[in-house]
């Protein structure tokens, strides 16, 4: 299809669809089959996700680290560096982000898992460590397929990580213990490793950032911006996308068998999980849409706030409780819901963007 009668303003929707290519137009389809292929290979193949976990970079197996870095590096070499100074002169989107993601998300995820699953101690701990573990990675991926924001995208990924590094451990406590407390509940013990969170931070964010910030800052020296974004760019671009399917494969085969053991445990994760995807980014969006921050920004508001980080999750569960805890679980079912939840969000935020944004 043609894209000439494309304006770069206000594209038209068969335009855009026309420019997409047979990886991006069928996304949805390559991530639920990656998500099968990796639930089967878990299930029936023996040992394979021991061979997985067999090497690790801090808490998290090396070929996933792998799969996180490629699937991150394009989506940053793609922001604008030298812009980001007007993200960080917005008051309104950096104070907003930081209530929802430190404030409103994690309590909603704590009165989430007390209500759904108040009898299973293990997975409403495991739900309430996904809620305080914020998105510093594949949420990227969803904002870029949303049309949001990049350069803000970057800077409150990046805020969310510092943030990340220094509160992790104190809200925890205080989600599990003093929270607890206060409210007569009972409370749960657990000592979360600093040095594994700022690991996990480094790695999965620090490495492709400093990646990307290279890549571009070195090819529009060399070659200018209009061959960067025009001619490296689009090579660049469909890995991500490779890397999500590879990393969505691995999470699933690592964890198949406990998925597919526990089918009704699963289902009772979930639906707080779900709820809480839903809830919070719709909140993104009414609450960007009433602040008149325009559509790119808000949907970056809506996806950095409800995409978590279940790669951290995931580890902190499983170096606290051991690999075969309910809290690892719950970790597990994270990605399982989210991966489907925020794309079916991307489609969401596009339909808004029709119907309540004029930007």
């Amino acid at each position: 299809m043609s894209t000439q009668t494309t304006t770069p303003s206000a594209p038209g929707e068969a335009a855009v669809v026309g420019k997409l290519s047979t990886l991006d137009r069928f996304l949805p389809v390559w991530i639920i089959a990656a998500m099968a292929l990796g639930l089967l290979l878990g299930r029936f193949i023996t040992g394979l996700n021991a061979a997985l976990d067999a090497v690790k970079v801090g808490s998290v197996s090396l070929p996933i680290a792998v799969g996180l870095l490629v699937m991150m590096y394009p989506v940053l070499a793609k922001v604008r560096y030298n812009e980001t100074g007007k993200v960080l002169a917005d008051r309104n989107l950096l104070v907003t982000s930081m209530v929802i993601n430190w404030v409103a998300a994690p309590a909603f995820m704590f009165a989430l898992a007390w209500i759904f699953i108040p009898d299973l101690p293990e997975y409403r701990t495991g739900l309430i460590i996904v809620g305080l573990a914020r998105c510093i990675a594949m949420v990227m991926i969803w904002n870029e397929l949303a049309c949001g924001d990049r350069e803000a995208a970057a800077v409150l990924v990046f805020i969310n990580s510092v943030f990340q590094v220094v509160a992790f451990g104190a809200l925890g406590w205080f989600y599990l213990q003093v929270l607890p407390t206060w409210l007569r509940l009972p409370t749960t013990s657990a000592d979360f490793s600093f040095w594994a969170i700022t690991a996990s931070v480094l790695v999965f964010l620090g490495i492709p950032l400093l990646a990307g910030f290279l890549t571009r800052t070195i090819g529009e020296k060399a070659k200018g911006r209009d061959w960067y974004e025009g001619r490296l760019l689009p090579k660049l671009g469909p890995w991500a996308l490779y890397g999500l399917l590879f990393t969505i494969t691995l999470l699933f085969a690592l964890q198949g068998n406990s998925i597919t053991s526990r089918p009704l445990d699963v289902v009772r994760i979930a639906l707080p999980l779900l709820v809480y995807f839903i809830v919070v980014f719709g909140a993104g969006m009414v609450i960007g849409r009433a602040l008149n921050l325009g559509y790119a920004k808000t949907t970056t508001l809506a996806f950095t706030a409800s995409g978590n980080n279940f790669e951290l999750a995931i580890a902190v569960a499983i170096g606290t409780f051991g690999v075969t805890s309910g809290q690892a679980l719950a970790g597990v079912v994270g990605p399982l819901i989210e991966v489907p939840a925020l794309v079916a969000l991307v489609y969401a935020a596009l339909w808004a963007r029709k119907r309540f944004f004029t930007n």
